[in-house]
Parts: structure tokens; C-alpha cells; sequence
């Protein structure tokens, strides 16, 4: 059938998280849908990203954890790690994880096509190359979803023993001795912080004035303490220039700065969009000077029939579950159904370096550029009970909220916490800031105890006024 012309309710460009999900939540709703995915559904988080990357931070919390087994009373001698057994692990648990995903699309006939998507003029979508080359699917709609890849640096090609993007570093079975993690955002500080507790000696190289930019400051000064008491080099507002291998090491070279000798560079500048070969000619939609693809609230391109979800999007957060919630906002769209757009001031961040980093909603130096006069309370984990347990008490609890006339909190504008557990502990502070709860609201809910939790639900008592163990 690669030269007949076959027809869809909608069709999506790419497999990743936006992609899949919006066939899955078409699916259900009754749509013909069809997918084009040049490599493997589930794209690069299953595969090359979000997945295999927290199985490597796993291993390296369970190598932590050997090591500090001391303190309640096991005798387990020095640590070492075959890291090609962690591989095989990975390889496992995206293993199945790709099956059951691709059981649950073809439980659900969405059809699946091999190959490289191009949307045409005409609304049909050409597959250009791989298994089903020659394919055309026509939809009365077409999403999206063509994904990302990792951003490079001049004087910095890839090679794959010298210079890494997170696709070579999480297919390596062995763990450089020392590493240039150049990148201090959210994927940099996951890599640094992994080798660091893996053993190998790792500089963070940073063009900005800051790691984790975007985070609170407060925030941020907790990973940068637990990273230099670990012997994390950071270094920042730095401009590398390319690289010298001498035998089987390199030298990074910084402008106006010393050098660094290192055995492998691992390249985390963030990702571009993989819009190249999408569109024809006449597709009607427009494309940023970044090469990002301009979508509307309801994820609809200037083509009305086009729709653009996930890391393709200009102006949205490149993370996996914001690609699930703009899948649902396209679906419901086409299928006529009320929409609540994606507030992208208000989605989940998870940051799984050691600390770990959670927040949503405005930091409080963004609360107070947008103008508000704000009230914030902090709690550390040390008082935790839950933490002092399990022997990990680096870490804080920060609340924001706007301050009334009175100057009591009122709506709470973000919440943000960094240390034990906290990509597991941010629901709570998700439903208080997208519900815009004040602060007694949020506070008069009950956390469990003894738990990591609670420091959460003291930091609220203390914003509304009376906090038990908080001032």
C-alpha cells in the first residue's frame, strides 16, 4: 500500500512522549490515528533521555547508599561498580517498557508507520524514508510531535570517546575517570552529579553567572554546597574554546580562564528541534528563527489543521510530561471538547541530581519582577524526622506567597524545595499553586508522620502565620 493514499482522522509526526500520547488519547476517544516514528516509539525519553538517564542516577543512589551503610551498623567493605551491569539493567527497563508501550498502541490499532515524517502541502504526510518509505497517511488533522536532539558546540564534535551528548553518554559501559560536564542546567548538574557519586572527578563548566538557571536562588545554593562538599568544580560565566586531545586525555580550552585535562567532555547545552525535512513547501505553518514551530494556547499551528506539540514547540518547557498534557489540550481540540490550555507558568519541574530539585510557580525573584510584594517561608530538612531516618538532611523547603494588604500570606505563587526525595514530595505544592490556594488553605491539610512531607506542610503553617517547629 506505500503508493495509495490512506486515510486518517489524525496523523502524528514523531513517537515520543507528546506523540504517543496523543495516539493513546485519540485512540480512546474513538479516532483513526496513525504514527510515523523514524526510530522507536517513545522516543528520546524512553530511549535516550528521561528513562535511562534516572536508572544511572539509581545506580548511583543505591552506590551512596553502600557507602553510608557504615552508619547503621552494615559491614560491607569498599564499593565497586560494574557499571556494564547497570547498562544491561537499563537496557532491560527500557526494554519493557518500549513493549508495553507498543502492546498498548497496537491495543488500541493505532497504526503505526517506520520512517522519517514529512508533512506536505496537501495535508498528507509522506514517509520519506526507513521500513514504510513511500507511505502517504492523510488526516483531516496532523500533529506534530517530531521531537529534539542534543545541542553541540564548535570546536566540540562528537566522536564519542572525547566528546559525548546524553545519546553517547547513556550507551557507555564504562565511567571516565575524570569528566567536563559543559552545561550547568538541569540535564548538566543530572550528569555531574551521577559521575561525581560514581566516582569519577567532575568540573561543571557554565556560560551563565549560575547553575540552574531559572531555579530560586535558595534553591540553587543548597546543590551548589552538597556539589562542593562532594568536590564538584563549578565554574561559572566561563566561554569554552574547543578542545586539544593529547593521547588518551584532552584539555578543555577556557577563554581567559585555566584550562581543564579531562577524559571525556560530556556536552549538555540543552536541545534544538528537529524540524529539518518536516515541512514541504505550502504547509501554511510557521517556523521561529530558532527553527521552533509557532503554536497557539491550543497547540494549533497557523494552519488550523496543524497542530504542534512536545520539544518541537517555540516557548515551552522542553519536558516530557508538559508533551502529555499539550497532546490532550490538540486531541480535545479536535474532537470540539471544552480545552483548559497548559499554563506553562505552572508546570512540575524534577531535577533527579544529588539533591534532588522540584519546584512550581514563580521563584521569588520572578514573583517580584512581575510585581508582586510577596511573603516567603523556608524550612531546612535537618529538623525532618523522615530525613534525619534515612541519614539525608541537606535540603530546604521554600514557599512564596502574595502578600495581602494586612501583610499576611495570601495566594501562593511557587513552591520550591531541593534534598530527599523531592521529585516525589512536589504534588502537594503542584495542587496548591494550579488551584491558588493561600496559605491557611494548603496549610490546614494534614501530612503524614513521621515523613519527608511534612516539611512541606510546617513551612505552610509558619507562611500562615503559626508554625510548629518554624518560626
Amino acid at each position: 500500500m506505500a503508493n495509495e493514499v490512506q486515510e486518517f482522522d489524525v496523523v502524528i509526526v514523531g513517537g515520543g512522549p507528546g506523540g504517543y500520547a496523543a495516539a493513546l488519547y485519540g485512540a480512546a476517544a474513538g479516532l483513526s490515528i496513525a504514527m510515523v516514528e523514524r526510530d522507536k516509539v517513545g522516543g528520546t525519553c524512553l530511549h535516550r533521555g528521561c528513562v535511562p538517564a534516572k536508572e544511572f542516577l539509581e545506580t548511583a543512589h543505591v552506590r551512596r547508599t553502600l557507602e553510608h551503610a557504615g552508619a547503621f551498623g552494615f559491614q560491607t567493605g569498599d564499593v565497586a561498580v560494574d557499571f556494564s551491569v547497570s547498562q544491561a539493567r537499563k537496557n532491560d527497563v527500557v526494554g519493557r517498557l518500549h513493549k508495553g508501550l507498543s502492546g498498548l498502541l497496537k491495543g488500541r490499532k493505532v497504526t503505526t508507520f517506520e520512517g522519517t515524517g514529512r508533512l506536505e502541502a496537501d495535508l498528507t504526510v509522506s514517509v520519506t524514508d526507513g521500513a514504510d518509505a513511500g507511505v502517504v497517511a492523510r488526516g483531516r488533522h496532523v500533529i506534530l510531535a517530531a521531537g529534539s536532539v542534543p545541542r553541540t558546540l564548535p570546536g566540540f564534535d562528537v566522536d564519542g570517546q572525547f566528546v559525548v551528548t546524553s545519546d553517547e553518554f547513556l550507551d557507555l559501559t564504562s565511567l571516565p575517570a575524570r569528566a567536563v560536564v559543559i552545561g550547568g542546567g538541569a540535564i548538566g548538574c543530572e550528569f555531574a552529579s551521577m559521575l561525581s557519586d560514581m566516582g569519577s572527578a567532575v568540573t561543571i563548566l557554565e556560560g551563565l553567572p549560575t547553575i540552574l538557571a531559572g531555579c530560586d536562588a535558595d534553591v540553587v545554593s543548597v546543590v551548589q554546597r552538597a556539589f562542593k562538599k562532594r568536590g564538584i568544580e563549578v565554574r561559572t560565566g566561563v566561554t569554552v574554546a574547543g578542545h586539544a586531545p593529547t593521547g588518551a586525555s584532552t584539555t578543555v580550552r577556557v577563554e581567559g580562564g585555566d584550562d581543564v585535562e579531562t577524559d571525556m567532555i560530556v556536552l549538555a547545552i540543552g536541545r534544538r528541534p528537529r524540524t529539518e525535512g518536516l515541512l514541504a513547501d505550502g504547509t501554511g505553518v510557521e517556523v521561529n528563527e530558532k527553527g521552533f514551530v509557532v503554536a497557539d494556547a491550543m497547540m494549533r499551528t497557523a494552519n488550523p489543521k496543524v497542530f504542534a506539540i512536545g520539544d518541537v514547540v517555540a516557548n515551552t518547557p522542553q519536558l516530557a510530561h508538559v508533551g502529555f498534557a499539550e497532546a490532550i489540550v490538540a486531541i480535545k481540540t479536535i474532537l470540539g471538547e471544552p480545552v483548559v490550555p497548559v499554563d506553562y507558568d505552572r508546570v512540575p519541574w524534577a531535577i533527579y541530581s544529588n539533591p534532588e530539585v522540584a519546584f512550581v510557580g514563580l521563584s521569588e525573584a520572578a514573583a517580584k519582577e512581575r510585581g508582586y510584594d510577596v511573603v516567603v517561608k523556608k524550612d531546612p530538612f535537618g529538623g525532618n524526622s523522615r530525613a534525619q531516618i534515612i541519614g539525608d538532611t541537606d535540603g530546604v523547603v521554600k514557599v512564596i506567597a502574595e502578600k495581602r494588604p494586612d501583610g499576611s500570606a495570601g495566594q501562593i505563587l511557587g513552591v520550591h524545595m531541593a534534598g530527599p526525595w523531592v521529585t516525589e514530595q512536589l504534588s502537594g505544592g503542584y495542587y496548591a499553586v494550579n488551584w491558588e490556594a493561600t496559605a491557611e488553605e494548603a496549610a490546614a491539610l494534614i501530612q503524614p508522620h513521621p515523613s519527608l512531607s511534612e516539611t512541606f506542610g510546617e513551612t505552610l503553617l509558619a507562611l500562615a502565620g503559626r508554625g510548629l517547629h518554624v518560626g
